[in-house]
């Protein structure tokens, strides 16, 4: 992989990082502050939401330290190391968590009926793209491994 292509990405996930950060800290909370405020009778969701907000994020940015870890390991040139499976299932168990969290928010959201059709649109929504990239990342793993496989074989032989 071209060193410009890793140093680009990498900084773009470092920009990314602190986009996360700002919005994990700050604009979450103030976003459900401001929706506390108007809805009364929902207030009581405002800090299960922060929460369950900010453990979205953290699943992220696990996944985007993961993956600043596997560009480190291509541009040394190990990526078929065995270091690189555990980033990818630790990338796999944040898609997993991520997609769990917003299956759990939209239970408590449609039982607390603050669950309009849009948002429960936008949950479903993200259910099946937390679904798709999860097995996405399951065959990305097996082609790993296959050319994992592939490389000691061919170091074998050589």
């Amino acid at each position: 992989m071209h060193q410009i292509t890793i140093v680009s990405l990498k900084s773009l996930i470092a920009v990314l990082l602190a986009l996360l950060v700002l919005c994990q800290v700050v604009v979450v909370p103030v976003i459900a502050a401001e929706m506390a405020e108007r809805l009364p009778p929902l207030a009581y969701l405002q800090w299960p939401g922060v929460v369950a907000a900010a453990f979205f994020v953290l699943c992220l940015q696990a996944a985007l330290v993961c993956v600043w870890r596997l560009l480190t390991l291509a541009r040394e040139g190990i990526i078929f190391n065995i270091r690189a499976f555990a980033y990818v299932d630790v990338i796999l168990g944040a898609i997993i968590a991520a997609t769990l969290i917003v299956v759990a928010t939209l239970g408590v959201l449609t039982t607390a009926g603050a669950a309009s059709p849009s948002i429960a649109l936008l949950c479903v929504l993200g259910i099946v793209i937390g679904a798709v990239l999860a097995l996405l990342v399951v065959v990305m793993r097996g082609l790993l491994r296959q050319a994992s496989q592939l490389e000691s074989d061919l170091a074998e032989v050589v």
